[in-house]
């Protein structure tokens, strides 16, 4: 099992959603660059669930230990690691059903991977928990970005069939981060919001889009094929639990353009070359273009649910139901924006590094 990811700028994340804690360590940060903790405070409160009906009532306090790395405030240029402490936990309510298999979960595939040696509390390492520490480690990408003028943003873009498809700016995109539910719109925000409740009344769960931008790229990030941004960019995405489909640009939309209608372009301003439009999602052949790179994520609706659904007895080998007792999401995706937006900032810092690092 590998849980690291990188090439200049290396990932590696560990612990379960049960265990005593969990961690990350962040090896290629340079030497020298000031890491702002209000930051990565404010980053970790953004994914932590708040009072909404959608939120888990499980109450971590998320505050990261550094235990190296990091010195006066800056990067010492060697292996920065920190600890979030596990404080909430409530295993018991897992030990009830753990010989049923959870619909949505990875129960089945973890007791087979793992020869019957995974940690199936709170989904062990499968958990969302294990995206506490990918928001720690994003946020620190972030200032490295930002320090060169590139900045993430992320909105959200529906909420099961309750959608705003924008267009925004990257500015009216950022705002969101401001606010305590991500919708650009507040009218259907409170719509998207209506629908989150409603499902939670009815023992249920919905899930929804991230539309994410990045601003401030250079041209020339990345490579052709294996190593392209798409290819790098959907790696990290597909690797933070429920994210299970994502599109660029235009995306699937460009299925029905013709190509006189989805070519971007070029064009010259203010002595640069730009383009017209932005239907690839600032990518092409693999590579950056100088445009904002823009891309959503879908999320699927939250396996946890109270409603009774069918399933097996691993232990008799027979059909059975359950009903999941906890402290569950009825929706993810408010939540889930913080680390998209971390997630997408751990792969671009890498590639930035990797061209402009020394």
């Amino acid at each position: 099992m590998s849980a690291t990811l990188g090439n200049r700028l290396k990932v590696t994340i560990f612990g379960e959603s049960h265990s005593a804690g969990i961690g990350v360590v962040i090896d290629g940060l340079p030497a020298g660059m000031e890491i702002d903790g209000e930051k990565i405070t404010q980053a970790m409160k953004r994914r932590a669930p708040n009072a909404s009906v959608a939120s888990t009532k499980r109450r971590e306090p998320d505050v990261p230990e550094v235990l190296s790395g990091c010195f006066k405030g800056k990067a010492t240029g060697t292996p920065l690691a920190a600890l979030i402490r596990n404080q909430d936990t409530r295993s018991q309510d897992y030990e009830k059903t753990a010989e049923l298999l959870r619909p949505g979960h990875a129960d089945y595939t973890g007791l087979v991977k793992y020869h019957g040696a995974n940690d199936y509390r709170g989904g062990g390492h499968f958990s969302g928990r294990l995206t506490a520490p990918l928001v720690f480690a994003g946020s620190v990408a972030r200032q490295l970005l930002e320090r060169e003028n590139i900045y993430v943003a992320a909105r959200i873009r529906s909420i099961a069939d309750i959608a705003d498809e924008g267009p925004y700016s990257f500015r009216k995109t950022a705002e969101t981060e401001e606010k305590e539910f991500a919708a650009v719109d507040t009218g259907i925000g409170a719509k998207m919001q209506e629908k989150i409740r409603n499902a939670h009344s009815e023992g249920d769960s919905v899930g929804g889009v991230i539309e994410c931008m990045i601003d401030g790229l250079p041209a020339g990030l990345g490579e052709p094929f294996f190593d392209s941004v798409e290819s790098r960019l959907a790696h990290m995405m597909f690797s933070i639990p429920a994210i299970k489909g994502i599109e660029f640009g235009k995306g699937f939309g460009l299925a029905e353009m013709r190509g006189s209608e989805a070519n971007d372009t070029p064009v010259i301003e203010a002595g640069k070359v730009s383009f017209a439009t932005n239907y690839n999602g600032g990518v092409g052949g693999g590579i950056t273009n100088g445009m904002p790179v823009v891309f959503r994520v879908a999320v699927r609706p939250t396996p946890s649910i109270a409603k009774e659904q069918k399933t097996v007895n691993i232990v008799k080998m027979q059909e059975d139901s359950l009903r999941i007792h906890g402290r569950h999401d009825s929706c993810i995706v408010p939540r889930a924006v913080e680390v998209v937006k971390c997630a997408a900032a751990l792969v671009m810092a890498d590639l930035w590094l990797e061209v402009y690092g020394g």
